[in-house]
């Protein structure tokens, strides 16, 4: 099943690299960084998540309550995103900006004075109406970036698109099914707190805002604060740490050097961690010229045979303008 949201870095091309990492038996499944949970989704349609437990979590607020609000009540997320698909159908861009400026970006911000614009508060407190506008702008916007300014606003333009997928009633109620499993629960929080809890019998992936390559690939402020070198530096301590407990580890991230060069550091090798190097292509790039192949890396202390591939992706599929 294909994830519910277009996201920076999201995992689908690289699905068949990361299933040779995929242990042959745990007992929880832990997402630090959910993004479009395209992990996740892999290992619920294989079966590999029947009577386990999983913790899906991620410090945006916004992406935890859209899924709580999908989860908990998936026609009213359906009947509100209808209704945003038909009006964009009618009014185009317009639609978008009046959604983004007139109603998205009040909303949640009349939901984060309430509740906290940082937290398990305003995740908890999520609308259906709140959810569709999420996923009506993951639809429609550019590349499907979830990106905040300083002041804590959505500030994403509108995509170039002829016919975008908004409203997907069956899907929607997948993914509800897939979130209601029993035993998955959805988190709030930062991936230091989740990774502390983690050990022996756990399956841990992590999928962190990328190391920029350059400075227009830096697409990493999916909440306020952003996600910089020292982030990425706690998490490479809280990742050797859970490899030294047990815990079954698997990290992608660019080949940025000082990632590189972290990962191989002695102390990640004594926990058992390997880098590999996997082909891949790149969307998201300010430059239209700078989306081609490069190297991602895919951080792991499972036992693999050969080098690790990537899905191979239709240039002709590439260049359509449908989300």
């Amino acid at each position: 099943m294909r994830p519910l949201l277009k996201w920076a870095g999201g995992k689908r091309q690289l699905l068949p690299a990361l299933r040779r990492c995929y242990p042959a038996a745990f007992d929880r499944y832990v997402e630090p960084f959910v993004g479009s949970g395209a992990v996740f989704f892999d290992l619920d349609a294989g079966g590999r998540l029947d009577g386990r437990r999983v913790r899906l979590a991620d410090v945006n607020a916004d992406l935890i309550g859209c899924y709580r609000a999908v989860r908990d009540d998936p026609d009213a997320v359906i009947g509100a995103l209808r209704a945003l698909e038909q009006e964009h159908r009618a009014r185009g861009a317009d639609c978008f900006y009046d959604v983004r400026d007139g109603r998205f970006n009040p909303a949640r911000a009349s939901l984060g004075a309430r509740c906290g614009t940082h937290g398990a508060g305003m995740a908890a407190a999520y609308t259906p109406a709140l959810a569709a506008m999420f996923i009506y702008l993951n639809r429609t916007g550019y590349n499907g970036l979830f990106r905040l300014n300083r002041n804590g606003g959505f500030n994403v333009p509108a995509g170039r698109y002829t016919e975008p997928r908004i409203c997907e009633p069956d899907h929607i109620r997948s993914v509800a099914r897939a979130l209601a499993r029993d035993r998955v629960v959805l988190h709030c929080g930062p991936f230091d707190e989740v990774l502390a809890g983690v050990g022996r019998g756990d399956f841990v992936y992590c999928d962190p805002p990328y190391a920029p390559l350059s400075r227009t690939a830096c697409f990493a402020h999916y909440t306020a604060g952003g996600f910089g070198p020292l982030d990425q530096r706690r998490l490479q301590t809280a990742v050797v740490a859970a490899a030294r407990r047990g815990a079954s580890v698997v990290v992608s991230n660019s080949s940025a050097p000082d990632i590189e060069a972290a990962y191989a550091a002695p102390e990640a090798r004594a926990a058992g961690l390997t880098v590999q190097r996997v082909p891949a292509r790149r969307a998201i790039n300010s430059l239209a010229a700078r989306r081609g192949p490069v190297d991602e890396l895919v951080i792991t202390n499972a036992q693999t045979s050969g080098p690790l591939r990537m899905a191979r992706v239709d240039p002709a599929r590439r260049r359509t303008k449908t989300a």
